[in-house]
């Protein structure tokens, strides 16, 4: 049975438009409840749960909706406040929870929201476990009787314990001093924290994207808008640059120079510096959108490599089936399982990081050895439900790009889960020869969307 709400990374939508509306989050944190925690209660136990969320104005609302439902199916509630999405998987687990949720949208605009949830060990749902949640959807709310009502309280040192937890993922015996980085923070979730963390490890720090006002998460600012960091670099002639996205769990960085640095070079870092450390557990987990030059690379080094579907918790699932530690996005989600049980973007910059000061080496020199192949990227809007994939003449289109490739290149042609487009992808050796070969098959499903 597919989802009927949750998408790759939960719940997200306008807020105002259903499904991000109360009434429906007040629906989901009742059904939530009854799922995660379960229905019956042991006498004097308690389940709890913790939500926390990004700066964006409507938080506040659906915060509110989220523990109406919560406490009337009998959950105690923690509230975090503003807090990065991994804080709230670290604090789940380490607060013996139920459950965590996180209110955001991530990297999208100030007008969308959204809810994810982790379970009692800091990881996404199973699918499995969202199904049921839309279940209990269909089911009246039967609120518990008043001496089993859950209670809220305020988690007043959810900042700090987490900021301690981003430092103890360095290595003890060493320091950021004499490092000069620029933190951007999208005016997210990571507003009053990350430059805490960087400072205290020794960094001089100037942080940009610290002051939310409820409307600017990741307007401008952040993984998503890199330009702004791109500036402030060569300005304040720092070392290094590094975004990160309004929820905090992805990661771009910036060397000296103002270029800048994506997911697969900085997974590229980690992944060498962990082989040259003999710390490298099995292979590295990407996705269907990992550059090729990433996977050859993996190959001269001999390290196992496998492609994922796009979105972080199917990395994560290749990594636990796999027993593998390490993989990600080009997108900046990075996960390291020895370190955490989610992507985290503050403890994937220390992991880069660490890889720099332990090979003196500057992030332009780390990655030098990858020149990732030109990937073109046409998004081709089609009718809702299309079937576009098992179409003879795309078929035909497609086979012709891959013959003129010639084993150089890659063609990838991928429905959009939130909107209806076909994102069309070839990537190779060979500029010109990719974005010729990308158009001709977006102009294939352009004619035939039309016609």
């Amino acid at each position: 049975m597919s989802r009927k709400y949750f998408g790759t990374d939960g719940i997200r939508g306008r807020v105002g438009d259903f499904p991000i509306t109360p009434q429906f989050v007040m629906n989901l944190g009742y059904a939530a409840g009854r799922v995660l925690a379960g229905a019956e209660h042991t006498p004097g136990e308690r389940s709890a749960v913790l939500i926390g969320k990004d700066t964006r104005i409507s938080g506040y609302m659906l915060e509110s909706a989220l523990q109406a439902g919560l406490i009337a199916a009998g959950v105690d509630v923690y509230l975090a406040g503003p807090i990065p999405t991994p804080a709230v998987a670290y604090l789940t687990r380490t607060l013996r929870l139920q459950a965590g949720i996180v209110i955001s949208a991530s990297h999208n605009p100030f007008e969308d929201n959204g809810i994810k949830f982790f379970s009692a060990g800091g990881n996404k749902l199973p699918d499995s476990t969202e199904r049921a949640i839309e279940a209990g959807l269909d089911m009246p709310i039967k609120i518990e009787s008043s001496d089993q009502l859950g209670k809220a309280r305020r988690l007043d040192d959810a900042v700090g314990r987490y900021i301690e937890f981003c430092k103890g993922t360095f290595p003890s015996a060493m320091n950021l001093r004499g490092m000069k980085l620029v933190v951007d923070c999208a005016h997210g979730a990571t507003y009053h924290i990350a430059r805490n963390v960087f400072h205290e490890l020794g960094a001089e720090v100037i942080a940009i994207g610290v002051q939310p006002d409820g409307k600017n998460i990741n307007d401008g600012y952040g993984a998503t808008a890199p330009e702004n960091l791109q500036r402030a670099v060569i300005e304040h002639r720092a070392d290094l640059g590094i975004a990160l996205d309004g929820d905090g769990d992805r990661l771009v960085m910036v060397d000296a120079a103002g270029v800048l640095y994506d997911g697969d070079q900085l997974l590229y870092v980690i992944a060498r510096h962990r082989q040259e450390q003999g710390k490298l557990r099995g292979g590295v987990v990407g996705t269907l959108m990992t550059n090729l030059a990433f996977e050859h690379a993996m190959q001269r080094m001999a390290i196992p490599f496998m492609r994922a579907r796009v979105g972080d918790r199917y990395v994560m699932e290749l990594l636990q089936e796999q027993d593998w530690q390490l993989g990600g996005e080009n997108s900046g989600h990075i996960i390291c399982l020895d370190k955490h049980s989610t992507g985290d973007g503050i403890v994937s910059a220390l992991e880069v990081l660490h890889a720099l000061r332990s090979n003196k080496q500057t992030l332009a020199e780390a990655a030098g050895d990858l020149q990732l192949y030109p990937q073109i990227l046409i998004n081709v809007r089609v009718a809702k439900g299309m079937d576009c994939l098992g179409h003879a003449e795309v078929k035909a289109s497609v086979a012709q790009a891959e013959q003129a490739l010639d084993g150089r290149g890659r063609v990838l042609l991928r429905p959009s889960g939130t909107e209806p487009l076909l994102r069309v992808m070839v990537e190779g050796e060979d500029r010109q020869l990719v974005e010729q070969s990308a158009q001709k098959i977006a102009d294939v499903v352009r004619h035939l969307a039309a016609s």
